[in-house]
């Protein structure tokens, strides 16, 4: 099982971090102070961060509370893409699960809800889980059918991509709108689209006290964590940073 302290505890040798740190930044500022790593670097200008990250001045990058607003074009530029995919790690009672798609602009095609949970397996692998039930959600129950046009939709999405995961291999089941039971029943949750899996993720840690290690870019190569102005602690993201960081070189 893939918990939040092993995570926590994966601190990668000479790789270099850069965090986002507004002024007067204090949770960002006593965060940094509080990893005593001399290779994590914060920045106050999105500018900065994504040239760097971008020109492999430094090997990982973690939002801060840097506006998004400003920062992810500049990263989705640096990265060459048109969208970041991300998946959020969240804790549930020190046992980590993987939520995709929680960007707005995110996961509404089967094809792409497919491929990003292609991606987070990898991710997942990577990080050391073994456990990898995938939990397809829909925006209603499988008795619902016939109620509404969209619930409909959303549902017959939900059993293509569960019907395509399954056909390459992977433990995925529809978990229809139950996401109570797919918190506790699932490694990985996919959300019906980004819309959902958004407000999934503030339900579940602005109101449920749920506490998430950051959202790190699944479509690239490179190493961006992105995490919320909201956070009052940044270390459980450096750290997954800095391990992120350090698979790749």
């Amino acid at each position: 099982m893939l918990t939040s302290e092993l995570l926590s505890g994966a601190y990668a040798g000479d790789v270099k971090v850069g965090i986002g740190c507004c002024p007067q930044s204090k949770h960002v500022e006593a965060s940094v102070r509080a990893m005593d790593n001399p290779n994590i670097i914060t920045y106050g200008s999105s500018e900065a961060l994504a040239r760097d990250l971008a020109s492999g001045g430094i090997d990982a990058a973690v939002r801060g509370d840097l506006p998004s607003s400003h920062l992810l074009p500049l990263i989705r530029e640096a990265f060459g893409l048109k969208v970041l995919e991300r998946v959020v790690l969240i804790d549930v009672g020190g046992r980590v699960v993987f939520m995709a798609p929680v960007g707005i602009d995110e996961g509404y095609a089967v094809k792409d809800k497919v491929d990003m949970a292609e991606r987070i397996v990898r991710l997942a692998d990577g990080l050391g889980m073994e456990e990898r039930r995938i939990a397809v959600m829909s925006g209603g129950r499988c008795e619902d059918r016939g109620r509404c046009p969209a619930v409909d939709r959303s549902i017959d999405s939900a059993l293509d991509v569960v019907s395509r995961l399954k056909e390459k291999g992977y433990d995925a089941y529809h978990a229809q709108i139950l996401i109570e039971r797919a918190i506790d029943e699932a490694d990985i949750i996919l959300a019906p689209e980004g819309i959902a899996g958004n407000l999934i993720f503030r339900v579940l840690h602005f109101i449920g006290g749920y506490a998430t290690l950051g959202a790190p870019v699944i479509n690239s190569d490179r190493v961006f964590v992105d995490t919320s102005r909201e956070k009052t602690d940044y270390t459980d993201a450096l750290a997954l940073a800095l391990k992120l960081a350090g698979m790749r070189k």
